[in-house]
């Protein structure tokens, strides 16, 4: 399998730190990863998220690099249940990524002919109004990745088959851009989580990322719990909620929050939210990324 090869090859008898993250190579997953790593780092490519998870878990990476949401399409379920259900890793960073897609087709290929439109999910939903209007009539076909779905298009070598990926995925695997910047908006960015055994020591501009399930019964229970960080003026930057896969209307709120688990404040608060929850999971605090430095990307461009 190739993603096992590649794990083991990179790792080889080198100490250089390791990125898994979702391949093969082209994806969105990858050029976090290659934000990530820079040139002191290997990237290794896997087939899924819980694969990636997985890598770390077993020895394969000393990091996992997995998308938790995107501006348009919202969470990744996926990544919220590994990190609620499946895991023991900590958050130990996280990136975000501008979202630029392309359709890309084989040479020679026209707009006309095309039938058929692969691409992750989220790749697919990301570029919704540019599907409606300009292939409405073709079949979308759901692939695991962005960049197996150029892949597999190009491989094909079928002129009625385009893909959506990024661009690096076009240069990778010899297809062609036939359209650029096909998503629905220009600010489409996707926030990746780097997962590692230990989360980050405190840098002064950190975030924290935690679950928490509320005892039953109790009318005003969240408010309870919100409440806390409102009281110490922790500005909560993001509220979600997933089913516990317990019984039907439980759920595990998700709350990230501004500020370090290792500061006596914010360890006093979580102590205090501790007592009044059913259960109480820290995934780790990490430094917040510069979303300033992405104002500029929402006006794509020119291809080079």
């Amino acid at each position: 399998m190739w993603y096992i090869a590649e794990a083991m090859s990179e790792r080889g008898g080198e100490e250089r730190m390791s990125v898994a993250f979702l391949g093969p190579r082209g994806t969105f997953s990858e050029v976090a990863a290659l934000e990530r790593a820079g040139s002191e780092a290997a990237t290794v490519p896997f087939t899924s998220f819980p694969a990636v998870v997985s890598a770390v878990e077993t020895g394969l990476a000393d990091e996992a690099l997995v998308a938790v949401e995107n501006s348009i399409e919202g969470p990744v379920p996926t990544t919220l249940d590994l990190l609620i259900h499946e895991t023991p890793l900590r958050i130990r960073g996280e990136i975000v990524v501008p979202i630029r897609q392309f359709l890309v087709t084989v040479p020679g290929a026209t707009i006309d002919g095309i039938t058929v439109v692969v691409s992750h999910p989220q790749g697919l939903g990301q570029c919704r109004r540019f599907l409606e209007r300009c292939l409405p009539d073709v079949e979308q076909v759901a692939a695991l990745s962005t960049a197996g779905a150029v892949r597999e298009a190009i491989a094909s070598g079928d002129p009625r088959r385009a893909a959506i990926g990024h661009a690096r995925a076009a240069e990778l695997y010899g297809g062609v851009v036939l359209a650029h910047d096909i998503q629905d908006a220009r600010s489409n960015v996707t926030r990746f989580l780097l997962l590692g055994r230990e989360d980050a020591a405190p840098t002064g501009d950190d975030k924290t990322s935690i679950g928490f399930t509320v005892k039953a019964n109790v009318p005003g229970a969240l408010h309870a719990i919100l409440t806390e960080l409102a009281n110490e003026s922790i500005q909560m930057t993001k509220i979600e909620n997933r089913p516990t896969k317990g019984w039907l209307g439980e759920y595990v709120f998700l709350v990230d929050f501004e500020g370090h688990r290792t500061d006596p404040r914010i360890g006093a608060m979580l102590e205090r939210i501790r007592a009044v929850t059913d259960s109480l999971t820290v995934f780790g605090s990490y430094p917040r990324y510069p979303l300033e430095r992405l104002r500029d990307a929402a006006d794509p461009q020119p291809l080079a």
